[in-house]
């Protein structure tokens, strides 16, 4: 039975229902969402201790990749002790500024990874379409100077957002219809017109959204016009493998995000849990499968995790061409 919620709450506090509909559902619900919790820690911190353990991956590639993986720990740690929280102990109560704080990380560093994966893919696309360049283009200057890029468009972008919801007023029953603090979820508190709030948080989403995924597009279509000029077919299936793997897990990064805002704002009269269940699909499968698609497929990655585990030296290390970038297809043709 779903559970009652206070109508008296001060402005300084919220509650959150979590999935609304599916109260009931709740510690079924927190059983998958745990385990991805737990994968998206173990992933991606051991991702991040063999990178800095294992000098041969301070390359371009892994430094991105370290990034991404601090970004998925932030992410995924700023929402899901508190669902769970909600799931387990019904403990909706959340105070506005911690609230505000919590909307500001999952928005922020989710703009911040649509950034870094655009990076990534133009990594991707120089290491194969360019590999005899690849450490003259993307410097370790380059690489601070993108990371850079990603985190000021991130504060610029969302800071604006999270500034105009601090100044609105919000009404009583002070509950949100959602598992955290969403921003049109809590927008629909106020007590005064938030048309612009609403209208700059669906432009900023739609402009990320869109712009970054032609970026990462176009990057992928010249990969795969480099891949198809290659000569044996074993190669060209395992290459069209793992960029289809890659292109997968960041659809399911940035299409349910969109469907979620878009469903919000114009199709209300859909079940509300199905878009919080996409919203959360948004922030907990990507930080999961990240470290599994982008790391433990690597053989780089592979070999360092043995090393760190088994303090045995691998296998010669493979410069930054195809092999370099994860797709294991062959090496870098030497310079005649």
């Amino acid at each position: 039975m779903p559970h009652s919620h206070p109508t008296n709450t001060s402005l300084s506090e919220l509650h959150l229902t979590g999935i609304p509909g599916l109260q009931h559902l709740h510690h079924w619900i927190s059983v998958p969402f745990c385990i991805m919790y737990l994968v998206t820690l173990a992933g991606n911190s051991t991702l991040l201790c063999v990178i800095k353990a294992d000098p041969c991956l301070h390359l371009p590639m892994f430094l991105f990749l370290s990034m991404l993986a601090v970004i998925d720990l932030v992410m995924s740690t700023s929402i899901t002790p508190k669902m769970l929280g909600i799931f387990w102990f019904h403990s909706t109560a959340i105070s506005l500024n911690a609230c505000l704080t919590q909307m500001y990380f999952v928005h922020a560093f989710s703009v911040m990874e649509s950034g870094v994966l655009v990076a990534m893919a133009f990594d991707r696309y120089v290491a194969i379409c360019n590999p005899l360049r690849y450490l003259s283009i993307l410097t370790s200057p380059v690489v601070a100077a993108i990371g850079l890029a990603t985190l000021l468009r991130a504060v610029v972008f969302m800071s604006p957002l999270t500034f105009q919801i601090h100044r609105l007023p919000l009404c009583s029953p002070a509950v949100v219809d959602h598992s955290y603090c969403e921003h049109m979820a809590v927008l629909k508190l106020a007590c005064r017109d938030a048309a612009f709030s609403n209208t700059y948080s669906l432009s900023i989403s739609t402009y990320v959204g869109s712009f970054d995924s032609l970026l990462i597009a176009l990057s992928y279509a010249l990969i795969l016009r480099a891949v198809l000029s290659l000569s044996s077919p074993q190669a060209r299936k395992k290459a069209f493998s793992t960029c289809s793997s890659h292109l997968c897990l960041i659809a399911l990064f940035y299409i349910p995000g969109l469907l979620s805002m878009y469903m919000e704002r114009y199709h209300q009269e859909l079940p509300p849990h199905i878009q919080v269940l996409l919203a959360d699909i948004y922030l907990l499968i990507p930080p999961a499968f990240n470290p599994l698609i982008y790391g433990i497929r690597t053989k780089q990655i592979r070999d360092g995790v043995c090393k760190v585990i088994f303090q045995r030296p691998t296998a010669g290390q493979i410069g930054p061409g195809l092999q370099g970038t994860g797709l294991g297809l062959m090496k870098t043709k030497s310079v005649p």
